[in-house]
């Protein structure tokens, strides 16, 4: 199946929208945050970012869903720094910078971001893993224009925590071929204390009801590897935080075939310490209860790891 973006940019359509993104950089309402600061002069809003993307890591990657991992491993690049910030992320380091305790990340050129997709393509990625890519969406753009006219032709992944603007989302129409939200907080309160974003739960919901339009529920080709569509993912926090029932039923009212990862891997991570209610990990009933919760609204595809999950540990073996 052909990414949709090869289509797009044979037309010019690819050109005049990252165009149309990289402007917005300038009083920048890319994500909902809409901080209104010139980052293409170097202003920093509440994602640490200027006008060139910052780059923490790029590899194969074994520990995502099966569909996205198949035989060649998701090619993940991660992105510095986030538009969200949760205080319990598990990878702080990354998504928060340097004034929260994290990292920087290397910056990058519109070049080098392409090189990187087009590596990890050489190197046998079955997609292009954005990891965090909300808040750089413009730079990603721009990348992707280079990398097609000298030959990528993998899936793209949105790998994001939701907190995504439908105006942004539009520019990624026909361009996104996977959509991978988190789903975290029902609760407006919540999420204020959790993310400083009361307005997260209506606008995840936009954002997923958008992925969904764009792109269905989640295709996969003979092999079991992930084409198109939607997949979403959801953390199983302690005492329920994220309101699982009624993500599930919000999901389920898109799709009875969304594709649902529930996952019980939370762990106190970030100033997750500050906040008692974030101090524990959640247990093995919690979860179980969780996924009952989605089969109880009509879901009928959870995620079941199977051979990633393997790989992916026996990769990081220190006897290997």
């Amino acid at each position: 199946m052909e990414p949709s973006y090869l289509a797009l940019h044979s037309s010019g359509e690819l050109t005049r929208r990252a165009k149309v993104a990289r402007d917005r950089l300038s009083a920048c309402d890319l994500c909902p945050r809409e901080c209104g600061l010139d980052r293409t002069q170097g202003e920093l809003g509440y994602c640490d970012t200027g006008r060139l993307a910052r780059v923490a890591s790029f590899d194969l990657h074994w520990g995502e869903e099966d569909p996205l991992v198949g035989q060649g491993g998701s090619g993940t690049i991660f992105f510095s720094h986030c538009n969200l910030g949760c205080v319990f992320c598990q990878n702080w380091d990354i998504s928060r910078g340097p004034q929260h305790g994290g990292e920087q990340g290397i910056e990058v050129a519109p070049n080098q971001l392409a090189w990187m997709m087009l590596e990890l393509q050489r190197r046998g990625a079955e997609n292009i893993n954005l990891v965090s890519p909300s808040h750089v969406a413009a730079q990603i753009l721009e990348a992707l224009i280079l990398a097609v006219a000298d030959g990528l032709t993998l899936p793209l992944v949105w790998n994001t925590g939701g907190y995504d603007s439908p105006r942004t989302l539009a520019l990624l129409d026909g361009v996104v071929d996977i959509y991978m939200p988190d789903t975290k907080f029902h609760d407006p309160d919540i999420a204020k204390r959790f993310c400083n974003a009361p307005d997260y739960p209506e606008r995840a919901r936009a954002a997923i009801a958008t992925m969904h339009a764009q792109v269905g529920d989640l295709t996969l080709d003979d092999n079991g590897v992930a084409t198109r569509g939607l997949l979403v993912r959801h953390l199983v926090m302690p005492d329920d935080l994220a309101g699982t029932a009624h993500w599930m039923r919000f999901l389920a009212g898109l799709s009875k075939n969304t594709y649902v990862n529930i996952m019980g891997q939370y762990r106190p991570c970030g100033q997750a310490h500050v906040f008692p209610e974030l101090a524990r990990a959640v247990t093995a009933s919690e979860v179980k209860k969780a996924k009952e919760i989605a089969r109880d609204a009509g879901l009928t595809r959870l995620d079941r790891r199977k051979g990633g999950i393997v790989r992916f540990l026996m990769q990081k073996s220190p006897s290997r």
